[in-house]
């Protein structure tokens, strides 16, 4: 396990954030945030949705050039107890916000036993050394797929939850999220957040970082910002045939950087006991071809893409009714689709191949 020992820890206020997952698009994202809000952050990654730098994620290099701070990281994996522990054994930590999780809706429907294996597993053994180490305030990285097949529109925090879950990532969401609320109700001295994600994308405004999936991208906006740079000849829109008004899938999309200070919003919340949920989205649904037609509006790029067969675990429509969040936390969405749009363009600009050099070796841009 890579990282810093006892005797080289740089300063650090005595309490910090440890960020599971923290090397990927949202955790990064986070990081940033919670840099810029003057926490001690911490973070694990085991690499498998993060691509490498030096001593650190290219991300977290990117995180710390931009906010002029350090991470501290360490290159472990969440079914590893024994690297686990040693963390929690080097700082005294104040809260765990849990991204760590493979999360890829059609490739879990196609790997069912290492999405419940990584995601269920893993927090159990997180939740197990946490308990051990005192350490008893978790934010959960959730997800909008838990709620199924919706019964009603906007979906808010009473929708039913576990019926008609159409993927095994969604389940594993899920079943976490009731391991979660068993533990509050046998251990009253823990608290929980989960926060019920439903379409991040975007950027930050700098374009240096940003969504940088390994391989093809599974979500929309990744994949329209790798065709209009020239990476994907066309994007493939997963059923033309819905019930919605141009027949095309329609999501609630968020940007990442709203979603991020969603989780320093959360924050207070650690301090009382029980688990507290609440949706982070917009509010309002957009179809795939909308979301093609902003990005070619912020892009200025021509998007070829053709309408295929339906993607096996999709749902038609969901959005979210995020009122309880603004009640409750103070936290609303700020920047609108077009930010969204114009944001993954400028860090796809910057970055054509991601955190990766170019497979020629020339520039990147």
């Amino acid at each position: 396990m890579d990282g810093p020992t006892a005797q080289n820890i740089v300063n650090m206020s005595s309490e910090v954030i440890l960020v599971t997952g923290g090397a990927g698009f949202v955790g990064s994202h986070t990081v940033l945030e919670l840099l810029n809000a003057n926490w001690s952050v911490v973070v694990i990654d085991n690499l498998v949705n993060a691509a490498k730098g030096g001593s650190k994620p290219a991300s977290l290099e990117r995180v710390e050039k931009l906010t002029g701070k350090k991470v501290e990281f360490h290159e472990a994996n969440l079914l590893d107890r024994s690297a686990l522990t040693r963390v929690f054994k080097l700082y005294t930590i104040h809260t765990v916000i849990h991204f760590a999780a493979l999360k890829a809706v059609g490739e879990s429907v196609e790997k069912p036993l290492e999405y419940y294996k990584n995601n269920i597993n893993g927090t159990t053994t997180l939740l197990e050394v946490m308990r051990e180490k005192g350490v008893k305030s978790l934010i959960f990285s959730s997800s909008a797929t838990v709620y199924g097949c919706p019964k009603y529109l906007p979906v808010d925090e009473k929708h039913p939850t576990g019926v008609a879950i159409t993927n095994p990532y969604g389940r594993t969401k899920y079943f976490v999220e009731e391991i979660l609320k068993d533990l509050c109700a046998a251990e009253k001295d823990w608290s929980v957040t989960l926060l019920r994600y439903f379409n991040p994308v975007g950027a930050h405004e700098s374009g240096d970082i940003g969504e940088d999936p390994n391989g093809p991208p599974n979500n929309l906006m990744p994949y329209v910002s790798q065709v209009a740079v020239g990476r994907r000849p066309q994007l493939q829109v997963f059923g033309g045939d819905y019930d919605t008004p141009d027949g095309t899938g329609v999501r609630d999309y968020l940007h990442v950087v709203d979603l991020a200070r969603g989780h320093l919003a959360a924050l207070p919340k650690v301090s009382i006991p029980g688990c507290h949920i609440y949706n982070l989205g917009t509010g309002s649904g957009y179809s795939v071809l909308q979301v093609i037609d902003a990005f070619q509006r912020a892009s200025r790029q021509k998007i070829k893409y053709q309408v295929v067969a339906r993607r096996p675990g999709d749902v038609a429509s969901l959005y979210a009714d995020c009122s309880l969040a603004e009640r409750e936390l103070g936290w609303r969405a700020q920047l609108s689709l077009d930010d969204m749009c114009a944001s993954a363009w400028r860090w796809q600009q910057k970055n054509k191949y991601g955190f990766s050099p170019p497979p020629d070796g020339g520039a990147d841009h």
